[in-house]
């Protein structure tokens, strides 16, 4: 196939933008309904009814005593796992916990000019629940991204929950290397409900973190409230704006790595030059040929993959903003002046060299971004979602007889009477 070339004075570039902003999908009305259903289920009845959903779905007989994996299961799948395997994955290990050791908030106290102190405590959550998909493939890298940054916040306990299956021993291997206290075999919208709710055998967490399908996302968004969550992940994205000197190989090559997610994958490139759009062009179909997930590649690219052709950077820029895509790759000729515009993205990857594929892996910054737009208020995933803040007030007589007469009054103008007398009360 040939992905398309489409500017942005053309009526097709109208339809591709709202396919694009608008490719969730459209079974959330029937997703919500069945999820619920399970999230009730297991609220009610527990291991039984996550046990029960497990050999439904995913075919695997679930007791309360093989649930959990066991400390010599763990033992036994680190040494399955090839010792150069394991030296990367604690390579990245290393560099994940080095990044997220910089995001570390610290608490803080001041004392105003009426002598009062006022400050914000920094705490830990307790415990927090990682949820790591399965199905078609293992996801080694979403151990290590999740799990880490609580870790180096201080959390008490993290637990994981992820349908592992016979080959999941690189997924254990990595859950040992994160610091991961407790595993439990268990999928799907089932294993985000034992987490936010807790059972016999899986306790209750205070938030729940990782992707999944969209049946994972919606049991998040509905036991949000009960839990805190870290976002709805959506499909990923990639945003490539690119001026003449980009290598057309480079820029094929970064946009195929996207694209070959899932079917609702949108992978854009963004250029002013028509020259430069046909290059790329050809060079993705040549590439395309050799792409070991071409039915998955050749449907997110069909429907949301194209080389848009803008007028000039400023337009670029815009429609970058606009997107607010979950990856923005700038392979121009000055990046950091191009990176100053980009206000909306979940990371920005600046120069030929900085391929996406080095933030999902070993670069150390999270690989867990906002997608779907959601960068327009959304942040990576980082140690500071693991972190509490709690606001200190200490205030002596002086300080209250201050502000008494301007707190009284606000009280009274919203009719709440008795907060006036609390303080009233003080200076009788």
């Amino acid at each position: 196939m040939r992905i398309r070339i489409v500017k942005t004075s053309e009526p097709a570039f109208k339809s591709l933008m709202a396919r694009i902003l608008q490719r969730r999908g459209s079974r959330e009305g029937e997703v919500e309904k069945r999820v619920a259903e399970i999230l009730r289920a297991v609220q009610k009845t527990g291991d039984r009814a996550v046990a029960r959903y497990t050999e439904l779905f995913d075919r695997v007989r679930l007791t309360r005593s093989n649930m959990e994996v066991k400390p010599n299961e763990i033992e036994r799948a680190m040494k399955k796992v090839p010792a150069k395997d394991l030296l990367t994955l604690r390579l990245a290990a290393r560099r994940i916990a080095a990044f997220h050791r910089r995001q570390l908030q610290k608490s803080w106290q001041y004392r105003d000019p009426i002598g009062m102190l006022l400050g914000q405590r920094i705490t830990p959550l307790e415990r927090v629940g990682v949820y790591v998909p399965g199905g078609k493939a293992s996801y080694p890298s979403t151990v290590l991204m999740n799990a880490i940054p609580a870790k180096v916040a201080g959390v008490n306990e993290v637990i994981m929950t992820s349908p592992i299956g016979k080959d999941g021993a690189i997924i254990l291997a990595a859950a040992k290397i994160a610091g991961v206290d407790r595993i439990f075999r268990v999928g799907g919208a089932q294993a985000i409900a034992a987490m936010a709710f807790g059972t016999g055998t899986i306790p209750k967490v205070d938030k729940i973190v990782g992707p999944g399908n969209i049946f994972v996302a919606t049991a998040k968004r509905l036991v949000f409230g009960e839990v805190n969550i870290d976002s709805i992940a959506g499909p990923s994205e990639i945003l490539l704006l690119v001026d003449d000197s980009a290598d057309p190989e480079y820029v094929a090559a970064d946009m195929l790595s996207q694209a070959e997610h899932d079917e609702l994958a949108a992978a854009l490139c963004v250029t002013t030059s028509m020259s430069t759009a046909l290059k790329i062009q050809r060079a993705t179909e040549e590439q395309l040929r050799q792409t070991k997930r071409q039915a998955i590649t050749f449907k997110s690219l069909e429907k949301y993959g194209a080389i848009i052709v803008v007028r000039g950077k400023v337009e670029a820029l815009q429609l970058a903003n606009t997107i607010a895509p979950e990856h923005v790759e700038l392979i121009v000729k000055q990046p950091e002046k191009w990176a100053r515009g980009i206000r909306n993205a979940g990371a920005i990857f600046l120069g030929p060299y900085s391929t996406p594929p080095l933030g999902d892996y070993l670069a150390g910054p999270n690989h867990v971004l906002p997608t779907g737009g959601s960068a327009r208020f959304f942040s990576p995933l980082g140690t500071y979602d693991f972190l509490k803040r709690t606001t200190i007030i200490h205030a002596e007589k002086k300080a209250l007889r201050a502000l008494a007469p301007k707190i009284t009054q606000l009280a009274r103008l919203e009719g709440l009477d008795d907060h006036a007398r609390a303080v009233e009360a003080r200076f009788k």
